[in-house]
């Protein structure tokens, strides 16, 4: 590597790490504003939080490299542009598909980097954020009985304390609902005070109770007495113990084997193999379908074979013979059968159109894989050229031009995803939309990059020599600060000359 790639090299790698850590930062903040409502309030523990977000970075690595590419180039190129660099290197004749050479490399790098990762981390970290998030959603709410509420978080049990000591522990006008029998009736337990701890092993909630009573709506039918008629069980205590299973509270650890197969979770091999395995699968089941019809017809041929004859004149003579109830039975027989069969097309057109559909998503999931790896360099093809024209460096204007960019190449490629599930377009084509959208427009501005600078060196260098000879003030406006001095040099002593020479 050459001191100017080196230099180059530099100047670009510290804005691309700081530009792809802030957009793997803003997905993950997308992310968690999404699914927050799912993990509050729940007791989930920090370090489960922690590897949830740490499987969703390594899910988010192939979408942030690309706008990180993107935007890293144009704030690159803008501030070579802007600081005159790119006229100088220009100047001394490097072209500018040279000065974006180690650019070019690196960005091919990247997409290789990114391929790699898309095919075989992203796969492992979707299953197991998957599950993770499965598990959480479905976790009950965190322990949290307040003072004057109906709790119903245990199963069966409904709990209600009137007041709650300063201990946390110590509480006052305790009600308690028993609904585990399952027969319509309840079992109430009273106390005016009691204790509330949580067994060594956290598997229980003890309810330690003092002076209560316990109404127990055991009814029985006896004798054919109405049970509106009999009495309610009542008791009374000095202490009792009840013990609530906490079991339900803990996080219930999904098999990472029921999603394992699903489109997200599969390689690219794996999802070329399903593929492959649901296009048999379809088209077999579409040569089923039809043998299956041709039997049945077979035998509602074979079932009235003796009605029929080989020729039309013995057949319509038959016919005549046959009585109306016959008629009846053949025509109300056929009918059935029609709409049996019509049935049949139906339900076979709803699973052959459902499996399709299926087989379109792990093909989406494959070309996907491909086009994101794509995108690394192709949208460094619109960045480098467009950061060098623009000639804009800092943060802000080219933070503002990647997101515009990236909105548009976002929305096609979303677009080409939404008419490929609906069966429009075929997956190649509209997952590759946008790289067929953009990649001219990248050309185009390499291109345009390229042509400007030999012209703007061209043009530069007439204006210094025509202000040279004609007026500075009438061509200077068109050159920078550097170029102006030394044009103003060059026309003041253009005019000494001339003076020295007598010429007006």
């Amino acid at each position: 590597m050459k001191v100017l790639d080196k230099t180059l090299f530099k100047t670009y790698i510290g804005p691309f790490i700081l530009t792809f850590m802030v957009v793997l930062f803003v997905y993950l903040m997308q992310f968690l504003w999404k699914y927050i409502d799912d993990m509050v309030g729940k007791g989930v523990e920090w370090y489960l939080i922690l590897k949830l977000i740490a499987f969703m970075s390594i899910a988010f690595i192939p979408m942030a490299l690309p706008v990180g590419v993107l935007l890293s180039s144009l704030i690159t190129f803008g501030n070579l542009g802007e600081k005159n660099e790119l006229t100088a290197m220009k100047s001394a004749g490097i072209p500018l598909y040279r000065i974006m050479q180690p650019f070019f490399i690196f960005a091919i790098f990247l997409s290789g980097v990114t391929f790699a990762i898309a095919n075989n981390g992203v796969p492992v970290a979707m299953l197991k954020a998957y599950t993770l998030l499965r598990d959480i959603q479905s976790q009950k709410p965190a322990l949290n009985i307040e003072e004057g509420i109906f709790y119903r978080g245990f199963e069966n049990h409904i709990i209600r304390i009137g007041k709650k000591g300063s201990d946390n522990q110590t509480i006052y006008d305790i009600m308690l609902y028993d609904h585990s029998r399952n027969t319509g009736y309840t079992t109430l337990t009273y106390a005016k005070k009691g204790k509330m701890v949580m067994s060594s092993d956290k598997r229980y909630l003890v309810f330690t109770l003092e002076d209560g009573a316990i109404y127990d709506e055991n009814i029985r039918y006896e004798g054919g007495i109405h049970p509106s008629k009999l009495s309610i069980l009542r008791g009374t205590f000095k202490k009792e113990q009840i013990r609530l299973d906490l079991s339900s509270f803990k996080m219930q650890h999904t098999d990472e084997d029921f999603y394992k197969d699903s489109y997200e979770m599969l390689n690219v091999s794996q999802l070329k193999q399903q593929i492959d395995t649901m296009k048999i699968t379809i088209r077999e089941e579409r040569l089923r379908n039809g043998e299956n019809l041709l039997k049945n017809f077979n035998l509602l041929s074979i079932c009235y074979a003796d009605s029929l004859a080989s020729d039309d004149t013995n057949r319509l003579a038959k016919a005549e013979k046959w009585s109306a109830a016959e008629k009846t039975q053949i025509y109300t027989y056929a009918l059935q059968a029609v709409r049996e069969h019509t049935s049949l097309l139906e339900y076979n057109q709803l699973d052959h159109n459902s499996r399709e559909k299926t087989l379109w998503r792990y093909e989406i999931e494959w070309h996907k894989k491909y086009a994101i790896s794509a995108a690394c360099i192709l949208l460094f093809f619109i960045g480098a050229p467009l950061g060098s024209i623009i000639k804009k460096g800092g943060l802000g204007f080219p933070m503002g031009m990647s997101i515009v960019i990236f909105v548009v190449y976002w929305i096609l490629s979303t677009m080409g995803e939404r008419t490929v599930r609906i069966g429009f377009l075929t997956p190649w084509v509209g997952m590759w939309a946008s790289t067929f959208f953009f990649l001219p427009f990248g050309l185009f501005l390499i291109y345009k990059a390229s042509v400007e600078a030999k012209m703007s060196i061209s043009a530069k260098s007439t204006l210094i020599r025509m202000a040279k000879i004609y007026n500075y003030r009438l061509f200077g406006y068109f050159l920078d600060e550097d170029e102006k001095r030394k044009a103003k040099e060059l026309v003041d002593n253009y005019d000494k000359e001339r003076r020295r020479r007598g010429i007006t």
